[in-house]
């Protein structure tokens, strides 16, 4: 079994990620984050994600595998994917992969995961989708806390959370 993908994902306090298939709060500069986290990588990310993106396209410089239950759907620049079994053998050759969202796909391949990348908005959203909550798991442990920095009075930080080892 793969363990040695990563989770990108940001979220507030409540580890909240989006209400009604998009993101609550928005920092640019965590745009900029994910972009150099994930470039030149493969994401695996669901089909109501894949749709909030710009254009609701693939993104651009990463491999992308877009897991759905949609028998038909067909994605130009992606692969599709119908199950995580699927999904983890179209991208078992690539070095690095991440977990791009949304709820439904993190909470099915978070066991997979060895690697979270958080980015923690120290704020209170709306929201109906949620990341499983890594600082109330014991398998997992904050080994980067991040500097705190600001944007238009949000405060947030760049967090690394890993996979404890078993024992």
């Amino acid at each position: 079994m793969r363990h040695d993908l990563q989770a990108v994902v940001a979220v507030d306090n409540s580890w909240g990620i989006g209400l009604r298939g998009t993101q609550t709060l928005v920092v640019p500069e965590d745009r900029r984050h994910f972009r150099l986290v994930t470039g030149g990588g493969t994401v695996i990310v669901g089909r109501k994600t894949l749709q909030d993106f710009p254009g609701g396209r693939p993104l651009k410089n990463r491999r992308n595998i877009v897991l759905t239950r949609d028998p038909g759907l067909l994605v130009e620049g992606a692969d599709i994917a119908h199950s995580v079994e699927e999904a983890l053998a179209l991208c078992a050759q690539d070095p690095e992969v991440f977990v791009i969202g949304g709820e439904s796909v993190y909470r099915a391949l978070l066991p997979y995961c060895a690697r979270a990348h958080v980015t923690r908005l120290f704020a209170d959203a709306d929201n109906d989708a949620f990341f499983p909550a890594l600082s109330a798991n014991p398998s997992w442990r904050l080994t980067d806390p991040g500097e705190v920095r600001e944007h238009e009075g949000i405060r947030y930080a760049f967090q690394t959370w890993e996979r404890a080892e078993r024992e």
